[in-house]
């Protein structure tokens, strides 16, 4: 039997399934946490850390904390998470955050506007779950976003610059003014200061109508500098983590939630109709109808260009169709989401030791032992959609 994966037990219970998987190593000693783990929970590389995975994994614990307030490691948790990147992976002689950093060395100072959003994000998520003493951390980032990141005449924020904040990289893409649009609407949620939801509306349209409609109406991933679509980008490099070529599936059905998630507190009808169309086409092209699934990557002629199944995909995808299902009162998008519940159910989810594969091959088989890893995986991508469901699961009940 299958369990009900539109009820408020099964995703409440599942959440706290994947939190039970980094328990018992999640806590380094050293400071923050253990961010590299094979498929039993043992750890590997504990020293490496990358800010994105050490942001993503405090959103995990501070949601955490609002959703089982009976357990107060969560708190301790998400406290010490916040000290970790505030102290180690902030640097106040230089105004920015390290990358990557092994120990206590930094490996990589980079400035990157993709660690940011997710800087901005986890204290407005800490904010949003109480913790006042994220509110002004939350401007703060904001106005470092605003200052070295921001082009208003392109209406976009730069990707990529040097640690000394002199040389702005001409690489343009989408991905990560996607995720600075989730922030900012994290921020205005967690303060309901305007000029965060006006941000993030401002991306939505210029990423998910003025950039989507240069490539047919969806989100390509890279652009040249004056912002056209760069259809050669790592061509040969279809599997980089970061910057794959190809439309993303996963950043269409993505789009889809920002979207509706933006909805909710300007709603305008073509958010809907974009997010619609966004999910409709993601998994018309890239449903795997002999092994399930979603596929991770397809090309302008819509051929599969990369036939690997990723864990985030899946994740978003079913999140985005239980908000259409909720907006547009269609039924077909509840289909989606069971269909997407029942194949990650059957293949992603660890019955056994818990949390979700990272990545399996086309025919659901594993490629590797590591399930999560620095900058990869933290299963914030799987708890968070489980969140955002179980919440509209609970306003609608």
């Amino acid at each position: 039997m299958l369990p009900d994966f539109r009820s408020a037990e099964f995703l409440k219970s599942h959440i706290d399934s994947i939190l039970k998987f980094y328990e018992p190593n999640v806590n380094d000693p050293a400071g923050g946490f253990r961010q590299n783990y094979f498929d039993d929970g043992r750890t590997f590389d504990d020293a490496h850390k990358q800010l994105v995975s050490s942001c993503r994994m405090v959103f995990n614990y501070a949601t955490a904390s609002t959703l089982f307030p009976e357990h107060p490691d969560y708190a301790d948790l998400t406290q010490q998470g916040l000290a970790f990147v505030r102290e180690r992976h902030w640097q106040n002689e230089r105004q920015g955050y390290v990358w990557v950093l092994d120990g206590d060395r930094p490996v990589d100072e980079t400035n990157h506007c993709y660690g940011m959003a997710f800087v901005l994000l986890m204290y407005a998520t800490a904010l949003k779950c109480g913790d006042e003493s994220a509110r002004a951390d939350v401007y703060h980032t904001f106005e470092l976003l605003e200052k070295h990141f921001w082009r208003p005449e392109e209406r976009l924020y730069a990707d990529e610059i040097s640690p000394d904040w002199q040389t702005v990289s001409p690489y343009r893409g989408q991905n990560a003014n996607m995720h600075a649009c989730e922030a900012m609407i994290l921020a205005y949620e967690a303060t309901d200061d305007s000029q965060f939801l006006d941000r993030a509306y401002t991306l939505a349209q210029t990423v998910a109508i003025r950039q989507a409609d240069q490539s047919d109406g969806l989100v390509w991933e890279h652009y040249t500098p004056t912002l056209e679509p760069d259809w050669d980008y790592n061509r040969d490099d279809p599997k980089n983590l970061y910057r794959p070529w190809g439309f993303q599936p996963g950043h269409q059905t993505e789009w889809t939630k920002l979207l509706l998630m933006l909805h909710r507190h300007r709603p305008e009808s073509w958010m809907v109709e974009r997010a619609e169309s966004l999910f409709q086409r993601a998994v018309d092209t890239a449903w795997d109808d002999t092994h399930g699934g979603l596929f991770y990557g397809f090309a302008p002629d819509g051929t599969i260009c990369d036939n690997d199944k990723y864990f985030w995909v899946q994740a978003e995808s079913f999140a985005a169709a239980a908000l259409l299902a909720t907006v547009t009162g269609k039924e077909e998008y509840w289909r989606w989401y069971d269909r997407l519940w029942n194949y990650c159910w059957q293949h992603f989810v660890d019955h056994r030791h818990g949390a979700w594969y990272r990545i399996l091959n086309a025919d659901n088989s594993k490629l590797t032992d590591r399930k999560s890893e620095a900058g990869a995986k933290c299963d914030y991508h799987t708890l968070g959609a489980c969140a955002l469901v179980l919440d509209l699961v609970e306003k609608n009940a």
